[in-house]
């Protein structure tokens, strides 16, 4: 069954695999040089806008984003090929991380501002942000589940947990992008960073509109990987 994972799909399976094993080992130096943290905090490192996105902070975190890579990076990688489904899953990741740190950057001056007028408030929010770390492939998953619709806009989808449900990839795609916007708006679910799922999602459906309109979707397709 392994061998049957698309290659691309299956590297990048394997080496999520191993630096989850490698941080239940020892988690505080696998998080502190591999997870991404904010580019004002003394634990950034400039490999950490890669290395990130290998690095999970629990089973069902990595058990459902590794679930969803396997389920729609092997029929995405199928269809147009293993080298523009890496391109697809890299420009995805570093989407996510550049609207995450853009939003950052947005908390940061006003933490900064509110530090500036005397808040303790606003100092301890600002000295929180710089030491959170952010980890994990979901920006690149949001992008690929996004790529799925956009090449399969009506196939059929239900959840794990909700199997009798049942609706179109594009629908369940639009259900997620309104979710976290909502939720990263208001902040409802704290820990998640919903801006880099939107940012994963924006940049999927701008890469593979992009190739739709010039028409080289499928155009370098070689078969390689199967």
């Amino acid at each position: 069954m392994f061998q049957n994972i698309p290659k691309a799909t299956r590297n990048l399976l394997i080496i999520n695999l191993i630096l989850f094993v490698a941080t239940l080992i020892n988690q505080d130096f696998m998080v502190g040089q591999f997870a991404l943290f904010y580019p004002a905090s003394q634990y950034f490192r400039p490999w950490q806008i890669i290395t990130h996105m290998f690095m999970h902070g629990g089973f069902w975190h990595i058990l459902f984003n590794m679930y969803a890579l396997v389920m729609f990076g092997s029929i995405i990688e199928r269809t147009i090929g293993a080298k523009k489904f890496l391109i697809l899953y890299f420009v995805c990741g570093l989407g996510a991380v550049a609207l995450h740190l853009g939003v950052q950057y947005i908390q940061a001056q006003t933490f900064l501002a509110g530090i500036a007028n005397g808040s303790a408030t606003a100092a301890g929010n600002y000295a929180a942000l710089k030491m959170t770390p952010t980890l994990g492939a979901s920006g690149a998953i949001y992008g690929l589940l996004i790529a799925y619709a956009m090449l399969f806009p009506d196939a059929r989808l239900s959840l794990i947990f909700l199997p009798f449900t049942s609706m179109s990839s594009k629908t369940w795609v639009i259900i997620f992008a309104v979710i976290e916007l909502l939720t990263g708006i208001t902040g409802t679910v704290d820990g998640v960073a919903h801006f880099a799922h939107l940012g994963g999602m924006l940049f999927g459906w701008l890469l593979i509109r992009y190739w739709k309109k010039k028409g080289t979707l499928f155009n370098d397709y070689t078969g390689y990987g199967y």
